[in-house]
């Protein structure tokens, strides 16, 4: 294994490949969901959310994604439902137990543009992460693409698209969480949050575990 940023040499390496949505809603929860195609886990999906209040909740699949995830993030609470998305064009649909959320996805902008001429080998890199870290926080403020999560382990991102969430509904609960929102304030999952405008991402995520 090669050496990595951050002190990562011989640390085990997990990777996660797929799309990260992140939307604020008018009641002020905000919602990111994760929807993985390529795992350790296998494929799944898990969905992370802040209430107004500041509580966050973590709903996962299966026993595995949730100690998972919750090991590397924050949160209030766990729950392990069912969750379940649906891709139909340029519409999302998710259910994930008390969460029912879908949302449209509008064209990609230069930003977008640029990402998808990433070619995959070079985003699955820390070292590129590493790189990029500096020009996302000043593009899209909040964001982060490297750090140190929770259970000692580093995080990197390489984004390779994104495209803009232009209007969304979400019940929780039976709740209506109202119109679509900034991601506004950032969500304290880790240690950065989803762009402050809704968008689509699409990502590959390297997490470094603890030396063995």
């Amino acid at each position: 294994m090669s050496p990595m940023p951050g002190g990562a040499a011989r640390r085990p390496l997990l990777r996660f490949d797929g799309w990260i949505a992140g939307l604020g809603t008018a009641s002020g929860t905000r919602v990111v969901l994760g929807h993985w195609h390529r795992s350790p886990f296998g494929p799944f999906s898990d969905v992370m959310i802040e209430r107004a209040d500041g509580e966050r909740l973590l709903l996962a699949p299966t026993r595995a994604t949730a100690d998972f995830v919750g090991d590397t993030y924050t949160f209030d609470a766990v729950r392990v439902v069912p969750v379940n998305v649906g891709v139909a064009g340029d519409t999302w649909t998710v259910r994930a137990g008390p969460l029912d959320l879908r949302f449209t996805l509008g064209r990609r902008g230069p930003l977008g543009l640029l990402l998808r001429a990433v070619p995959g080998a070079l985003a699955r890199r820390p070292a590129w992460s590493a790189l990029t870290d500096r020009p996302a926080r000043l593009l899209l403020p909040g964001v982060r693409t490297r750090g140190s999560t929770g259970a000692g382990r580093r995080e990197w991102y390489g984004a390779r698209d994104l495209r803009p969430i232009r209007t969304a509904s979400a019940t929780f609960e039976g709740a209506d969480l109202g119109t679509v929102a900034p991601v506004a304030p950032p969500v304290r999952f880790g240690f950065g949050s989803a762009p402050r405008n809704p968008a689509l991402t699409r990502i590959t995520t390297t997490i470094a575990l603890e030396p063995e």
